[in-house]
């Protein structure tokens, strides 16, 4: 399986490679208030796509830190009802006390 998995990248590769090499010319991008880009018409995708790429990562993060948070609550839950169950343990197998003598 890991085999064909590196088998697609290369050729996922190669497509992308052939992609850029076809699309090397100049290409305008026009702003408002007349501002322009002029570029490859590869860098520009590229350019896009990391911009979304990392637009998109950043919009993930309140809730990846919101996961990380109740993570930690839950270790901290699961690690007090550990102790709990061990002080039980630990009680029941204590033989029973004899009554004390009054005098």
């Amino acid at each position: 399986m890991k085999f064909l998995l590196k088998i697609l990248s290369v050729v996922v590769a190669i497509v992308f490679f052939g992609f850029a090499l076809k699309n090397t010319q100049e290409a305008a991008l026009n702003f408002f208030l007349g501002y322009e880009i002029r570029g490859p018409l590869v860098l520009l995708l590229f350019g896009f796509f990391a911009t979304g790429a990392i637009l998109g990562v950043f919009g993930m993060l309140p809730s990846f830190v919101r996961h990380r948070r109740e993570l930690t609550r839950h270790k901290k839950v699961i690690a007090t009802m550990l102790q709990e169950q061990q002080a039980v343990r630990a009680a029941r197998s204590q033989p029973p006390q004899p009554d004390s003598v009054v005098g």
